[in-house]
């Protein structure tokens, strides 16, 4: 009888993602490398054009009292975290370089403010900068590395962010395990480790788990 192949998980499933690989004859263990501090930060009650580039940044808004007219953001689940905030969303791409072509295409005379970490990635600043589009960066939570040895060995690791990788490997090696990415900026953070990568074709975790369950069910 083969073996069930054991995956970790560097950030903690929900009931209904972690089923879909126990339904798919994987063992899966989780751990959280990384955690999320919110930190005191001052903006406008009103405005107007907000940015967001995780869901991290809208949880640290909300009850705060500000009203937002109209929202940008990466991502389905940020999308749907905000309309259930009761934010409305006008423009949503997958990656923060196509939300940054998307209000230089169509907004790129409004002012905007853009609500992130303390290591959010250069590419939608840097080209809304370069196109002449006023925003405000707000910092509002950092991302700070929780790395814990581990002494199992894996079949597979899935990696959600460029931050977990890091944290992963302050105190593991990945070895041979076949390494999942969530999208292009966290693959390029585990090729300094490993070239054995899967990179979900759409930036979710519910595609890093079918990517998985693709590859070991194969």
């Amino acid at each position: 009888m083969n073996m069930k192949p054991k995956i970790l998980s560097t950030k903690e499933l929900t009931e209904q993602q972690r089923n879909m690989l126990e339904e798919a004859n994987i063992t899966v263990f989780e751990a959280d490398f990384i955690k999320v501090k919110g930190i005191d930060f001052n903006c406008p009650k009103e405005i107007e054009n907000a940015i967001f580039t995780s869901k991290n940044s809208v949880k640290q808004i909300y009850n705060r009292d500000i009203t937002i007219k109209n929202s940008y953001c990466v991502g389905d689940k940020t999308e749907a975290f905000l309309i259930a905030k009761g934010y409305p969303v006008t423009e949503k791409a997958y990656q923060a370089k196509g939300l940054a072509t998307k209000i230089i295409n169509n907004h790129k005379e409004k002012e905007f403010i853009f609500f992130c970490g303390d290591r959010r990635r250069e590419e939608l600043p840097a080209l809304l900068s370069e196109h002449g589009v006023a925003f405000k960066e707000i910092e509002v939570y950092k991302t700070e590395a929780d790395s814990k040895q581990l002494f199992e060995e894996f079949d597979g690791i899935m990696f959600f962010s460029p931050s977990a990788v890091q944290s992963f490997t302050l105190k593991n090696h990945i070895e041979e395990a076949v390494v999942f990415s969530l999208g292009k900026t966290t693959e390029a953070e585990v090729k300094k480790h490993t070239n054995n990568i899967i990179t979900a074709n759409k930036p979710t975790i519910e595609n890093v788990i079918v990517q998985v369950i693709k590859h070991f069910n194969s």
